[in-house]
C-alpha cells in the first residue's frame, strides 16, 4: 500500500488499514526512525480512564453535588 505525505507534513494511512484495524480519527501513533527512509509506526494505546481525574477535577463549581437523605431499607 501507498501513503502520501501532504503539504502538511501528514501520512493519511489507507483506509483499507484504518478498517482492519479499527484505527479511530484522533488515535497517537509513535513513529521511529531506524534508518534513513526506514520508519517504524506504532499506535499508542492508553489506558481506558485516562484523563478522567482531570476531568473531575475540571468541574467548574466545587461542592455542587448534595447527598440526598436515603432512607433505610429495614421498613421494607
Amino acid at each position: 500500500m501507498v501513503a502520501t505525505l501532504s503539504s502538511k507534513g501528514q501520512i493519511v494511512l489507507p483506509a483499507e488499514l484504518r478498517h482492519q484495524d479499527g484505527i479511530q480519527t484522533g488515535q497517537k501513533f509513535e513513529i521511529e526512525r531506524l534508518d534513513r527512509g526506514d520508519y517504524r509506526l506504532v499506535q499508542i494505546i492508553e489506558p481506558a480512564n485516562q484523563g478522567v481525574v482531570d476531568w473531575l477535577l475540571a468541574c467548574p463549581v466545587k461542592g455542587w453535588y448534595t447527598p440526598i437523605e436515603s432512607g433505610s431499607t429495614d421498613s421494607l
